[in-house]
């Protein structure tokens, strides 16, 4: 039972490369800068989730840190492998992700696109990362997320400050009943945030200049 309580926290974490939506969400989780707010759509059973923090950050070294999906093992929780499947572009990429989730549930799997566009006017940027369910055929006695629809949108308030918001709408697939799942879905969320702040903050980001990015 304790791996199924904790699989929608998990699954959401690890899509953490991935959002959705403005209206009608409520507040579930505020600490340590961190907001979490989830909502219902009508044609979905699951709970949508929404976070906004305040980073001191560039725009750069943000998009650094969410583009660097080899290292997502390393603050996005739960996961357990995050691999780089293809460079389209320096702003566009296709990953596999295998998040872990304890006995007796099977791991999930998925296979998103990011793409990151710029406002030229605002600066805004913001990251898409839909999944691609069929790019990578399924792996035996591994659950694929079909269903997700992410987003991150990075706004600059102030030098070397952002607002960060991030939203995510999606299904984990197989037979866990959706109110089980709707009960924790801030867990994950949270403790990947509150690791994110602590990654952008390692040497590798620290003097991040991406060129397709105006900080």
């Amino acid at each position: 039972m304790t791996g199924r309580i904790i699989l929608f926290s998990i699954v959401f974490s690890a899509l953490c490369f991935l959002g959705y939506g403005q209206e009608n969400w409520e507040l579930k989780s505020k600490k340590e800068g961190i907001s979490i707010f989830t909502r219902i759509f009508p044609d979905s059973r699951f709970k949508a989730v929404k976070v906004e923090c305040e980073l001191e950050a560039t725009l750069s070294q943000l998009v650094a840190v969410i583009l660097d999906v080899n290292t997502g093992a390393q603050w996005v929780y739960s996961t357990k492998s995050s691999v780089l499947l293809k460079q389209v572009s320096p702003s566009e990429l296709y990953y596999y992700s295998e998040v872990n989730i304890p006995w007796p549930i099977s791991n999930r799997d998925f296979i998103a696109q990011l793409k990151v566009v710029q406002d030229a006017r605002t600066r805004v940027v913001t990251v898409n990362g839909p999944t691609l369910p069929n790019y990578l055929p399924v792996k035996k006695d591994i659950v694929r997320v079909a269903q997700a629809e992410g987003k991150w949108v990075i706004t600059p308030t102030a030098k070397n400050h952002i607002n960060v918001e991030y939203t995510l709408r999606m299904d984990p697939g197989g037979n866990i009943p959706p109110w089980l799942i709707n009960l924790f879905a801030t867990k994950g969320p949270y403790e990947s945030f509150k690791n994110l702040k602590i990654q952008i903050r390692k040497p590798a980001y620290a003097n991040a200049h991406l060129p397709f990015i105006t900080d």
